[in-house]
């Protein structure tokens, strides 16, 4: 890989912003190589469901055909929400690498925290923090200009 899955990630994100949507981008990783690439399309598709990270799981379990993704890993520019968590856990993601905290939707390391739920059934091992000052940076600027 040229760049870094967390590098393509957060151009993914940029692109989302430039498009007017919340600027979160997502790629997945398995044996080395970025086999799920998306950013957030809620706006786009008219679909709450249309977050970067479930777009990304989508796509990947439809190249691996295999319905889990166990061994592979997530790069998120945003700690995911308890509905991407959720998706994480069913698909047995490896692990989670994610960029910004996100202290009023994150269900990683802030809310509900499922990973840590006794009734969580797969727990991937989380490292946050991965591109944290770009992925604030990139939040921050998009939603300083909707409250213009």
């Amino acid at each position: 890989m040229s760049q870094s899955p967390m590098d393509v990630a957060l151009m993914l994100a940029a692109d989302a912003a430039a498009d007017g949507e919340a600027p979160v981008g997502a790629v997945i990783v398995c044996d080395g190589e970025i086999i799920a690439a998306e950013r957030n399309r809620m706006q786009a598709l008219a679909d709450p469901t249309a977050h970067a990270e479930m777009l990304a799981i989508r796509a990947a379990l439809a190249e691996r055909g295999t319905g889990r993704l166990d061994g592979c890993d997530l790069y998120v520019t945003l700690e995911p929400c308890a509905m991407c968590a959720g998706a994480i856990a069913h698909t047995r993601l490896r692990r989670v690498y994610f960029g910004a905290e996100d202290p009023k939707a994150g269900a990683v390391e802030n809310g509900i925290r499922l990973f840590d739920q006794p009734t969580c059934h797969h727990r991937p091992e989380i490292v946050g923090g991965l591109g944290e000052v770009r992925a604030s940076a990139l939040l921050r600027k998009f939603f300083s200009r909707l409250r213009r």
